[in-house]
Order: structure tokens, then C-alpha cells, then sequence
């Protein structure tokens, strides 16, 4: 069975079919169209191939921030067809984004948990915030959760420098049904950012960030776990950041696996521990899944920064299993919140909602 795709908007961006028969993985190599010309892409099936009862497929350019909308930018419903031979016409009119435009209504219900939470570790209140899936009060179901760090620069949009746009992005997951979380986002200590969440003794000297992880493992998880519908277990929990947000949040999950199963690192700020080495006392680690993000215009070392840190992670048995470490280059990237921005659902759709 042959498809034959027409699209009104093309670029140099491969298209792909994802689906019922692949997981709905958006950039599986199996599944690429051939680009017959322009606006034109055709996709044979394999003679061997196991057709489901009703196939399900959408189109996308690589991921979900660039699945194809209709003309008004609104969501496509899925396509479907029983044909197991013959030719299969479709066409696509828009391409989305950056994952947007967004619907308002899928927009996450957005609570202060605190102006002044209780830091006992520190000595010290800070402003907290949880993110909770639209239709958090219509159901009594549960959910995953992501502590965040830099919560100023997450979904503000008079941010300085800008903002991730978390918000956004999930209101375009949930429309998309691609899973829903509750995201807890901690604002950072302003002028003494550095030190909360420098760990140990570093190039910038003692920080406080074993006693930020002491409280976000012993004071903040077990307030939410309380107050919120969660799913306490490790498997269901991760923790993440950006450059020094996204340090601390790796030795968050090196010193306390037991609680983190899932780490979210954008651009770390290894420069700050050189010698990093992981030590695991040859105890055995339950599996952790680790999201590992960096640009290629952030600075001279950060790309091998990071290779260092992935191959750090596999040498010392942390990370036991390939397929749970997902090390994204865009070799274009920037040190900011909009590559940041982009690769956030990614992230969250790899960590939490992708089996495969």
C-alpha cells in the first residue's frame, strides 16, 4: 500500500509517519516519506508489514512541535484507513512550530503554593508554584511530577531573559493526549542563586546545594506529595533545569536515586566541576532515565562537557542501559530559554510518556 502526500507549506525537513504500528514515534527512520517533488512525498509499506485492524497514523516534520495542523492552525484529528493495497491520497495544509499556536483551554492551572515556603535546610522562604493539568479538578486521577529550578524563568512571560513557555507546551501536549504531569517550579535565590546550587566545593568555592537537594527531597516532595494527587514513587518522579539549575539537578539524582527516576539537564554548568567523577560504592541503582541537552554555540567546551558527563555516566554503571540515556546536540543551540523552550515537551514526552 502506497501513501502520497501533497502539503501546501514545504521545507528541507524530512516528513515522517507516526502511528498505531510504531508507537507513535515521530522520527522513526522506517518510516520517512520519499520526497517525490515539490510539496509531493510518497511512503511504501514493506510487503512483511503487519498491518493493524485500522491503521492510525498522523503526519510530522521530526517531532510534535512540528506535526501538521490544518489551515486555521488548529489540531488534525488522526487518520485512519483499512486499505491494505492501492494508493492512499492525503494532504497536509500547515505545519505546526515550536509547538504552537496553543489552545487556551488546554492551558495548565497555575497555583502559588507559597510566597514565602519554609526552607528549614537554608534558613530561608522562597515563592513555589505547581503546574497542574487543565482538568486537575475534574478527575481524580494521578500524576507524575517534575521539579523544576529558575521557576522566574519558566512560564513569566516579562522574564529578563525570556521564558521557557512550559505552560504553552503543555497546553499543546494535553491537546495532543501525549500524557499530562504536574510540573513544581521553584523560583531560584536571585543573588545567591549560584551558591544554592553549587554542590559541594567547586571553582566557585562551598555552595549550598546538598542542603537545596535536603530540601527538595525531605521537605518539599513529601508537602506535595500531601497536598497534590501524585504518584510518589521514583519511577513517576524527576527532577530538571538549565546551566547551574540544571547542575544541581544532576547531583539531585546521583545522591538520591531512591527518589529521582527521572533527570531532566539542559546545558549544565559542568564547567564548575571539571574532575566530576561518579562514584556508586558498587551498589546496584534502580534505572534512571536522563534527558541530556546541549547547544553548539553555548561555549567552547560545553559539547565535550557533556560527552565527558555521558560517557562519566555509562563508565561508572549509573546509567547500565543505552536506551535509557537520550543525549540531544543542537549544534545551533544557544545558552537560552528559547532552545530551552523547545526541547521542554521533548524532554517530558521522552521521560515520562515514551515506553519504547
Amino acid at each position: 500500500m502506497y501513501i502520497i502526500l501533497t502539503t501546501e507549506e514545504d521545507d528541507l525537513r524530512p516528513v515522517y509517519i507516526a502511528g498505531n504500528f510504531n508507537n507513535w514515534q515521530t522520527q522513526d527512520q522506517a518510516f520517512v516519506m520519499e520526497k517525490m517533488g515539490q510539496n509531493k512525498y510518497h511512503f511504501k509499506f514493506p510487503n512483511d508489514f503487519v498491518f493493524p485492524e485500522t491503521l492510525l497514523y498522523k503526519f510530522t516534520k521530526g517531532d510534535w512541535s512540528e506535526v501538521e495542523i490544518d489551515e486555521n492552525g488548529n489540531r488534525t484529528e488522526n487518520r485512519t484507513t483499512v486499505l491494505r493495497t492501492g494508493i492512499q491520497l492525503e494532504s497536509v495544509a500547515r505545519w505546526r512550530k515550536n509547538w504552537l499556536p496553543f489552545k487556551q483551554s488546554f492551558l495548565p492551572q497555575i497555583q502559588l503554593i507559597s510566597d514565602e515556603f519554609e526552607i528549614p535546610q537554608l534558613n530561608k522562604t522562597r515563592k513555589i508554584w505547581a503546574l497542574l493539568p487543565h482538568d486537575y479538578d475534574q478527575s481524580e486521577e494521578r500524576y507524575p511530577v517534575m521539579y523544576l529550578q529558575d521557576a522566574q524563568n519558566l512560564f513569566n512571560d516579562n522574564s529578563e531573559f525570556g521564558n521557557w513557555e512550559i505552560d504553552k507546551k503543555i497546553a499543546v501536549m494535553s491537546e495532543y493526549k501525549i500524557g499530562k504531569i504536574i510540573i513544581i517550579a521553584i523560583e531560584h535565590a536571585d543573588e545567591d542563586r549560584l551558591k544554592e546550587y553549587n554542590v559541594g566545593k567547586t571553582i566557585l568555592g562551598k555552595g549550598q546545594g546538598k542542603k537545596y537537594i535536603r530540601f527538595v527531597t525531605e521537605t518539599l516532595k513529601p508537602y506535595v506529595d500531601v497536598h497534590f494527587r501524585t504518584k510518589k514513587e521514583r519511577e513517576f518522579t524527576g527532577i530538571g533545569g538549565s546551566s547551574m539549575g540544571g547542575l544541581v539537578s544532576i547531583f539531585s539524582g546521583l545522591r538520591n536515586p531512591e527518589v529521582f527516576g527521572k533527570l531532566m539537564i539542559f546545558s549544565p554548568s559542568l564547567w564548575v566541576v571539571p574532575e566530576l567523577t561518579i562514584k556508586t560504592n558498587d551498589l546496584p541503582f534502580p534505572e534512571t532515565k536522563i534527558y541530556l541537552y546541549a547547544g553548539g554555540n553555548e561555549s567552547k567546551t560545553m559539547l565535550n562537557q557533556v560527552k565527558n558527563f555521558k560517557n562519566e555516566l555509562i563508565k561508572s554503571t549509573f546509567i547500565n542501559d543505552l536506551n535509557l540515556l537520550n543525549v540531544s546536540i543542537n549544534r545551533y543551540g544557544q545558552h537560552s530559554e528559547r532552545y530551552w523552550s523547545d526541547e521542554f515537551p521533548k524532554a517530558i514526552e521522552w521521560l515520562f510518556f515514551q515506553q519504547k
